[in-house]
């Protein structure tokens, strides 16, 4: 059940499932005529992609460096979320969904939210907590154009689960001596304890065990290309996870983020965001931004040549 408080021009809630269109029309407040624009305060919602596979690009220096593919597959908004916490402050997040799925195979629950979200059948939905500034009108379409070359995202995924492992490959193990005299012990961890005191094996001892098959968050990736055609996100290095399995692409906590808010109470509004980056698509990147942008857009290599020989 919802229930509204309102107290004077701010509207506060048990729960809101619901989008800021609909917000300000129960408030009686008028939508601002026009749109909102980054903040070195602002977080903005993520996007769900699948992992495509891994390429190779060479930079402006001839130098070459590998890259994953992912692609955004009818990624949409399907609600927005304000929750007033204990504390009475306010959680603002975006629910996205991504990679449409039969009709006849969705739960009769999951067939009623997409039907009031407007939007086909989803296969995979996750939030994304974002500033009261960051909401999007439930239905739109995000693109690859919600990111911008140059940048830096992190990737969540689950890794690939490689079952029961021993301790040298689950922990990098040196092993034992593999000479005369060592029976069946080479690749074995060793003693695990010590004598009668403490008589037992210390909670988190690195033993053989279950290998793989968690949520890992690679962090700071460069983004060194976008397909706007394709819906198509070019990231520098490797991403967790099999290929065509669904991955989350956020913005940056520690090189985006942290680094923008530090910078700009610093006064340094040079190093907001990083070189070469005026602003991001605010508040998130779409079908349409996409059409008027064109169909690829690369990063410009900076810095130093790997080839030029360092002089003292």
């Amino acid at each position: 059940m919802l229930r509204l408080f309102v107290q004077g021009t701010v509207v506060r809630c048990r729960r809101l499932h619901t989008t800021i269109n609909q917000l300000a029309k129960e408030s009686g407040q008028e939508m601002p005529s026009e749109p909102p624009k980054w903040t070195p305060e602002s977080i903005r919602t993520g996007v769900i992609a699948r992992k495509r596979g891994m390429t190779t690009f060479w930079d402006d220096h001839g130098a070459m460096y590998p890259a994953t593919i992912l692609q955004l597959e009818s990624c949409q908004v399907t609600a927005n979320i304000e929750t007033i916490r204990p504390d009475n402050t306010v959680y603002h997040a975006v629910q996205v969904a991504a990679t449409d799925r039969r009709w006849k195979t969705t739960t009769k629950q999951m067939r009623g939210h997409f039907a009031k979200a407007g939007v086909p059948a989803k296969t995979i939905v996750k939030e994304f907590p974002v500033t009261k500034d960051a909401h999007i009108p439930v239905g739109t379409t995000l693109s690859a154009a919600h990111f911008v070359p140059g940048q830096f995202v992190d990737v969540v995924a689950n890794s690939i689960g490689k079952g029961f492992a021993g301790g040298m490959k689950r922990w990098n193990f040196k092993g034992q001596n593999a000479s005369h005299g060592n029976s069946l012990n080479h690749r074995r961890p060793g003693s695990t304890g010590q004598h009668q005191d403490p008589g037992r094996v210390w909670p988190g001892k690195k033993m053989p065990g279950r290998l793989g098959g968690e949520r890992i968050t690679q962090q700071n990736l460069f983004v060194v290309q976008i397909d706007n055609k394709l819906n198509l996100v070019y990231v520098r290095g490797c991403v967790p996870g099999v290929d065509d399995a669904h991955v989350l692409i956020r913005d940056a906590k520690k090189n985006m983020l942290q680094l923008a808010q530090q910078n700009n109470d610093k006064g340094l509004p040079d190093k907001v965001l990083p070189k070469g980056l005026v602003t991001l698509p605010f508040p998130a990147g779409t079908k349409e931004l996409a059409k008027s942008l064109p169909p690829v857009v690369a990063v410009v290599s900076t810095g130093r040549s790997p080839f030029l020989p360092y002089t003292m």
